[in-house]
């Protein structure tokens, strides 16, 4: 097993870490479109945009075999937690 074999599964928890934090990031802003009397096509757009990353990088995880995709989804995972303690509503 070479070095980057078996640091496969790292970059991919990394990867759904990083794609999860923006994801669930994006989430909050999301929402206060949603709320605002702003545009409602610009809230749907975001909110479009933020499930389609999430959703390729997950795909692509999963053609890679289903470590990748579990270590994606446990990073995605991992990533809302973190979110959500550090942005907790006062």
């Amino acid at each position: 097993m070479t070095a980057l074999q078996a640091a496969t599964p790292i970059l991919w928890l990394l990867s759904g870490l990083v794609a999860g934090a923006g994801h669930f990031a994006l989430l909050r802003w999301n929402t206060g479109l949603y709320l605002s009397r702003g545009s409602v096509l610009r809230a749907v757009t975001v909110q479009a945009l933020r499930m389609a990353v999430t959703g390729v990088l997950l795909v692509i995880a999963a053609w890679h075999g289903s470590l990748s995709l579990l270590m994606a989804a446990i990073g995605v995972l991992l990533a809302r937690m973190v979110v959500l303690r550090t942005t907790a509503i006062p």
